[in-house]
């Protein structure tokens, strides 16, 4: 198969498995999908999911966050993990959306990646998530079967963005960076991956990788 081929392929698989990309992470607006996807650093959608109510129980909005103290959002979002810089980005990030932008989450990469604990990939996702912008935010599962399907070489998620948006089209990347994710977690993990259930990487899978990971069997299955 051509790489276009291959291309195509994982846009019509993943289009089939996952005609319907719900936002793993509960929000209302863009200020609480910020939020939920900075908790969301090294820790699971599930449990940020768990904890998101009980902060915006308190504080849904930067006005009423800044009214807390940086040790009562840290209290809270604890089972997070990183909770000290995250309580630190959460409010800082706030205060800076009062002070700059009248309380409003910035539709603009820069502007969002100029916040405390905001980097690209949380800026790409609310852009994506948030306002519908063209993006194409590459978290573990992405990065993976990037390699996996040999359609980056997994030096680094930069690079793996750079693959991302130059092979597929522009108008499917905020649904497709959704589908990988979920097929990820289903088809293809980190741990205890499987080639009969992995039917992407069984099609057009790294060989190199695949012998190294599954033998001569493995590529057998390529076939």
């Amino acid at each position: 198969m051509t790489k276009s081929e291959k291309v195509d392929f994982v846009i019509q698989s993943l289009e089939e498995l996952y005609p319907e990309t719900p936002i793993p992470l509960d929000h209302k607006d863009p200020y609480t999908l910020l939020i939920a996807v900075l908790l969301s650093a090294q820790c699971t959608d599930e449990r940020v999911n768990q904890i998101t109510p009980l902060l915006f129980e308190k504080a849904d909005n930067p006005w009423d966050m800044v009214k807390m103290s940086q040790e009562q959002i840290q209290d809270i979002i604890r089972p997070c993990g990183l909770s000290p810089m995250k309580s630190k980005g959460i409010y800082g990030l706030s205060h800076i959306l009062l002070d700059k932008y009248e309380g409003q989450v910035p539709a603009e990469f820069e502007a969002l990646e100029a916040l405390p604990a905001v980097g690209h990939k949380t800026a790409s996702v609310v852009m994506s998530q948030g306002f519908g912008y063209p993006a194409f935010p590459v978290d573990t599962h992405i990065h993976r079967l990037m390699y996996r399907w040999n359609l980056s070489n997994g030096k680094s998620v930069e690079q793996t963005e750079k693959d991302a948006k130059r092979l597929f089209p522009e108008d499917k990347w905020n649904k497709l960076h959704l589908q990988i994710i979920y097929y990820g977690r289903q088809y293809s993990p980190a741990r205890g991956w499987s080639l009969d259930k992995d039917f992407i990487s069984r099609k057009i899978g790294r060989k190199s990788l695949i012998r190294e990971n599954f033998g001569e069997e493995g590529l057998k299955l390529m076939a």
